[in-house]
């Protein structure tokens, strides 16, 4: 266990920004974790600020870390219980999260194929409660082990305790910045439920010829169409999808139906609808928009982009500019999923 000094991140987050971290250093278990949590700057007496990283699919760096940033890489994939109908799953939050898709596929464990290909690591995946194609983590999720850092013990959370939201838990919101994910429990389904209604899923399941539908062939169906829409971060610095989709009522929904018939909405909980953020983006005239490196992708609007050399301040004046002629056209606030540092 080393701690070094003055390392550059832009290895460690997808967005490729180039920041340097004061001091960094990596933990492998909750000892290592806590062990670290003393550092203290020789010249100070006082702890230094701390940053958790996990796979750094979700943040923009704007400006260089003067603190410690901790790398989580607490690994392990468990099956650690089974009843008739579920197998409960063990994960290190240092775990590749589409590796983990994988392997369960692999035992035949239905629930994570609507979710292959998100980027990022196990940890992240209650912490934002990640979501695609029709499935959320709540819906797969069934306990996890958070370090409290200041009491320095673990503590579990159940369901109800996670205060599952729209890319929301309560590690965003009350807790934030008081705890560490190390490991998530998740219940599978020995027998599949199949989910193939949102977005291209069929269709996509039908060019691929599947006659059979299994939870291996919707994880293909979900690979491609992603691979067919989102950039791939070894190649152009981006962290997914930047923006929420916005949720609005119902009335002012109709409101804007009759100014844009075109408008993309879901209708959700308690009234309300939700609409496509990239969709409002483009008709803003975002899609495609690049200013020196920063950029909005040609095939995604709702993806902000590095093409090599952009400045994460670049990135973020992008996303206000956005913001603002998003709510000048539809009077809809746009809210930054990414988390910016």
């Amino acid at each position: 266990m080393q701690i070094s000094e003055n390392i550059s991140l832009k290895k460690y987050n997808t967005f490729g920004i180039e920041v340097i971290a004061g001091h960094f250093a990596v933990f492998t278990n909750e000892s290592e974790l806590s062990e670290l949590l003393e550092f203290k700057k020789p010249t100070n007496t006082h702890q230094q600020p701390v940053l958790i990283l996990g796979g750094g699919s979700n943040i923009l760096f704007t400006k260089n870390v003067d603190g410690l940033v901790l790398k989580n890489e607490i690994k392990g994939i468990e099956k650690i219980n089974e009843d008739e109908e579920h197998v409960y799953v063990k994960a290190g939050a240092g775990e590749n999260w589409h590796e983990l898709v994988l392997y369960c596929l692999q035992n035949n464990w239905a629930g994570f194929e609507n979710l292959s290909l998100i980027p990022g690591n196990t940890g992240a995946s209650p912490m934002q409660n990640i979501g695609a194609y029709g499935v959320e983590i709540k819906d797969v999720f069934y306990q996890l082990e958070a370090f409290h850092l200041q009491e320095k013990k673990i503590v579990n959370f159940g369901l109800k305790d996670c205060e599952f939201g729209y890319r929301e838990s309560v590690f965003k919101a009350k807790l934030k910045g008081q705890f560490v994910i190390t490991s998530v429990t998740y219940r599978l389904n020995k027998t599949p439920q199949f989910n193939t209604n949102y977005g291209a899923i069929n269709q996509e399941l039908e060019a691929m010829g599947v006659k059979e539908l299994s939870i291996q062939a919707i994880s293909q169906a979900v690979i491609n169409i992603r691979r067919s829409k989102l950039p791939n971060p070894a190649e152009i610095g981006n962290a997914g999808s930047f923006f929420k989709n916005p949720e609005i009522d119902a009335v002012n929904f109709e409101k804007l139906n009759e100014i844009h018939p075109s408008i993309v909405g879901y209708p959700v909980a308690k009234g309300m609808v939700k609409l496509a953020a990239g969709w409002l983006i483009e008709q803003c005239g975002w899609k495609g928009y690049r200013k020196g490196d920063a950029g909005c992708h040609s095939r995604q609007a709702l993806v902000l982009v590095n093409y090599g050399h952009a400045a994460g301040n670049e990135i973020y004046n992008l996303s206000g500019e956005i913001i603002q002629s998003v709510q000048d056209k539809f009077g809809v606030l746009l809210e930054r999923e990414v988390n910016i540092i």
